[in-house]
């Protein structure tokens, strides 16, 4: 049977069709490796999944980085191309600094062909939060619990510090972060919840913080998530909000609800830092708000 001339360009377009699909499954692994998304993971501990095992054996040790850490879990259910840098107690000076002899800025990793590229960063700035747990942890020891002592000794000293320190450290870094990666969709994440909205039965055992004290320290939290959004924003910057989704799975609840290690009788050997639940958490709403996977 003879076919018509509109039936012949048909054939010949699904057979070209039919070419490109079999040279595109004809191609080796290595090159569709390299057409995947180059994906560079920049940060601190909550980046690294410090205090999660395994260890990613092929980072610094002084790093503490894990092959469970958000990064990882983004690049291996979307296919990245992943370049971890990230490392427990970096700060925004680390991002241009060595923070380890022999470790290079985190900022090198980056260039011309970076697609993707995430991060937490701003919670060690000016020892800020650290200060604010021990502070607080060794106050609460100290009263046995009760009354809100850290409050009373530091009062509107911590925020001051994110209002006039952090935030400014926070916006040059995404600016240089932004220079060094001209191309790439850059999303910034900020920190899960560790305490809860108020003090809860029995969490004074593993978080030996003062019952006044819970929300003071969730609201210094909040500030410094709200700094780290207002320099997302400022600079253009895709901000991963956690507070909602990590909200009941602070480091007061019990194993396999809470995304955050207490002080105390945890399962990391970094406490008050994300498990792996937490970590892939944050992977998950990662993708979510950037709409990947």
């Amino acid at each position: 049977m003879s076919l018509s001339p509109r039936s012949r360009r048909l054939v010949a377009a699904a057979a070209a069709v039919s070419a490109v699909a079999g040279v595109c499954l004809a191609l080796p692994a290595q090159a569709q490796a390299d057409s995947a998304l180059n994906y560079v993971a920049l940060g601190d501990s909550y980046s690294a999944g410090s205090g999660v095992l395994p260890l990613d054996l092929s980072a610094p040790l002084e790093c503490a980085r894990s092959v469970l850490n958000y990064p990882h879990d983004l690049a291996n259910r979307l296919g990245l191309n992943l370049t971890d840098v990230t490392c427990g107690g970096a700060k925004t000076q680390d991002y241009s600094g060595s923070q380890y002899p022999g470790v290079a800025p985190q900022l090198d990793a980056l260039n011309d062909g970076t697609d993707l590229v995430t991060m937490t960063i701003g919670g060690n700035d000016s020892n800020t939060f650290i200060d604010a747990i021990l502070a607080c942890g060794s106050a609460g020891i100290a009263t046995l619990g009760f009354g809100h002592p850290c409050q009373s000794l530091y009062g509107s000293s911590f925020d001051h510090t994110i209002d006039t320190t952090t935030y400014a450290s926070l916006d040059a870094t995404l600016a240089a972060v932004k220079a060094k990666a001209p191309n790439a969709r850059i999303a910034i994440l900020g920190y899960p919840w560790i305490v809860p909205a108020q003090a809860v039965s029995g969490c004074y055992a593993r978080m030996p913080i003062a019952s006044g004290d819970i929300p003071y320290l969730r609201d210094l939290e909040s500030h410094l998530n709200a700094a780290i959004q207002r320099a997302a924003a400022d600079n253009g910057v895709t901000y991963v909000d956690m507070s909602a989704v990590s909200n009941g799975h602070d480091a007061c609840e019990p194993v396999g609800t809470r995304w955050i290690e207490p002080i105390l009788f945890g399962t990391n050997y970094v406490p008050v830092h994300p498990n792996a639940t937490g970590e892939s958490a944050m992977a998950d709403q990662a993708a979510a708000t950037l709409g990947l996977g």
